[in-house]
């Protein structure tokens, strides 16, 4: 018995595409398609170093901070004279209280990282429909996320045109 080859590949697809719960909605490929090695899969860490003294070492924590990781940001603030300690992040800042509070005076939900989580993984689902049918190995992020994107210059010529000013935006 013959059978067209487009029956056939449509047969392969309609099955693939009812794969269910194993989808892949994280949207995302960092896959390198060289077969090469992949030169930033391992980061060199920062040479031993005897402390002054061994008590006053912080404790170790799985997951958590060695002295030996790399901070490049933090140690090139160093080089230039400042503190890398102001890099980490430890709530909110004196000088953005007074924003935080403006932003939160009709009342903050308490659960909203959860609801965010829940309805961004809800959406990645949506999105992430036929993404195994790749004939290309394709970044699908920017494509799923288009919609909730803003245009810079879009948005500059707006406001230029409402009659703002915009010193910052790039010249026309």
């Amino acid at each position: 018995m013959w059978m067209p080859r487009s029956v056939i590949l449509v047969a392969i697809l309609a099955l693939s595409a009812c794969g269910g719960e194993d989808r892949d909605i994280t949207l995302r490929s960092f896959q390198s398609l060289s077969g090469g090695p992949d030169e930033f899969a391992v980061i060199p860490g920062k040479t031993l170093q005897e402390p002054t003294s061994y008590s006053s070492l912080p404790t170790p924590t799985p997951g958590g901070k060695n002295l030996t990781d790399q901070n490049p940001k933090g140690d090139a603030v160093a080089a230039l004279g400042g503190r890398a300690s102001a890099l980490e992040a430890t709530g909110v800042s004196a000088r953005d209280a007074a924003l935080v509070n403006h932003a939160s005076r009709s009342g903050v939900p308490s659960n909203i990282r959860e609801t965010l989580a829940d309805e961004d993984y809800a959406f990645r689902k949506r999105k992430s429909r036929f993404t195994k049918l790749r004939i290309v190995k394709t970044d699908r992020y920017v494509e799923a996320y288009k919609r909730e994107s803003l245009d810079a210059r879009a948005e500059a010529n707006r406001w230029r045109r409402a009659g703002a000013r915009t010193p910052t935006s790039p010249p026309r």
